[in-house]
């Protein structure tokens, strides 16, 4: 029995499916020459995975003459939001609380952001909804602060309150 195929893209799908997003459609031999990522790619490796892509449902394609011209079936929007989706549900359990909170944890957040994030929230939430996040977002900027405070003073040796 065949291993089963993955719905989320690898790095080769990827790179190809960049390639026809950005190009609209093209023969392998037009996807191959628009790879400009290294490691270069050979002719039968861009076609076996422009075939396992079409067999994900990503591509289709059409005949003209004897070369076969590919185009997406699936958007880059929501090839994204998939990928987001089966991230969140394998390692976050359907939680994007916690995603967005490792990603703040892992890679810190600037104070111009974290208004760029209120206003997403608020344009996006409902008001009484908005009125939480405001005060959940407060919280986590007085913990910030607390952080931040605690990491200046370990960093100048006086470590104490």
């Amino acid at each position: 029995m065949p291993p089963r195929q993955s719905g989320t893209l690898t790095e080769a799908e990827l790179r190809i499916m960049n390639v026809l997003w950005g190009k609209g459609s093209g023969t392998v031999q037009q996807v191959l020459d628009s790879i400009s990522e290294k490691p270069a790619l050979a002719y039968n490796s861009v076609l076996t995975t422009i075939r396992v892509l079409e067999r994900k449902g990503y591509l289709k394609h059409l005949k003209d003459g004897r070369a076969h011209v590919y185009t997406p079936l699936v958007g880059k929007v929501e090839a994204t939001r998939s990928e987001i989706r089966h991230l969140v549900s394998r390692f976050f359990k359907n939680s994007h609380e916690q995603l967005v909170l490792n990603l703040l944890e892992d890679q810190g957040i600037e104070p111009e952001e974290i208004g760029r994030l209120r206003q997403m929230l608020v344009l996006n939430a409902d008001p009484k909804v908005a009125i939480l996040q405001d005060q959940k977002q407060d919280k986590v900027l007085q913990n910030q602060d607390k952080v931040s405070s605690n990491a200046a003073r370990l960093r100048d040796g006086s470590g104490s309150k």
